[in-house]
């Protein structure tokens, strides 16, 4: 089968000109078929509260309310995913901008309330395979944004590290998919405090470990979730590093 690369770039990566500059060159730099999705967490942030907005996160995940849903749809599918598609078309990549919605490619359910209410937070039931395939084989490169649709007409945001695992794993039937998590740190890293002391590999015990002892938190628990349920799904490799790694294989590697 042919190798697809699935880049996630996390959104303090996309948000700074020189990171997202970084990333781009570097992403070119990888060849064969190529997916981008890209998160925008905290230009929403910043927006939001421009705008009075409150925003809530919990585990690492926003609440959203529906103002918090215009917020998310403006920066995710107009500024950040078009910054991102003006790039690499200056770089000569014919890439093509998406969100969920487009061609139908990812539909999801209104996350049920439990213990806590995420708002109009959509949980993926189906991807689209076929037209994404149609794109890849067509030497398109989709740029996806973290919105999907429930077809009757809603948007929801979802997370951008669920739909770079939902892709990888549907894909995975087609071709040999590598699942890459792009954000600022050169791996999940062991203390906080030290750059260094980057993790090379992590298995999914040592992951819950970790996670127990507050080692690993935040916004990198539903990370590591979403790339140990891709890899337990048939999908090749799964390897979490920063922009200027992603074309080496140096990382955090999944196992």
């Amino acid at each position: 089968m042919d190798t697809l690369k699935i880049i996630k770039v996390g959104g303090r990566v996309v948000e700074d000109p020189e990171s997202l500059n970084n990333l781009l060159d570097r992403f070119m730099t990888i060849s064969g078929y190529k997916i981008l999705v890209h998160g925008g967490g905290p230009a929403a942030t910043n927006l939001a509260t421009q705008l009075g907005i409150k925003t809530e996160m919990v585990n690492g995940r926003r609440i959203t309310n529906k103002d918090m849903l215009d917020v998310v749809t403006m920066v995710y599918a107009g500024l950040i995913n078009k910054k991102i598609v003006a790039g690499l078309q200056a770089r000569g990549c014919n890439a093509l901008g998406l969100t969920g919605a487009d061609m139908n490619l990812i539909t999801a359910i209104k996350r049920p309330v439990r213990d806590i209410d995420y708002g109009f937070a959509g949980d993926i039931k189906n991807v689209n395979s076929r037209e994404l395939r149609l794109l890849i084989n067509e030497n398109i490169v989709p740029v996806i944004a973290p919105l999907t649709h429930d077809n009757q007409g809603n948007l929801l945001n979802t997370n951008a590290d669920t739909i770079a695992a939902e892709l990888s794993v549907e894909l995975a039937a087609y071709f040999d998919v590598f699942l890459i998590y792009c954000f600022e740190k050169r791996g999940v890293l062991k203390d906080a405090e030290d750059e260094n002391s980057i993790i090379n590999e992590l298995d999914s015990n040592l992951f819950k470990e970790y996670q127990e002892q507050g080692i690993i938190s935040a916004g990198m628990i539903p990370k590591l979730e979403n790339g140990f349920h891709a890899k337990q799904s048939g999908v090749k490799e799964v390897l979490i590093t920063n922009a200027v790694q992603i074309a080496t294989g140096r990382g955090t590697r999944l196992i």
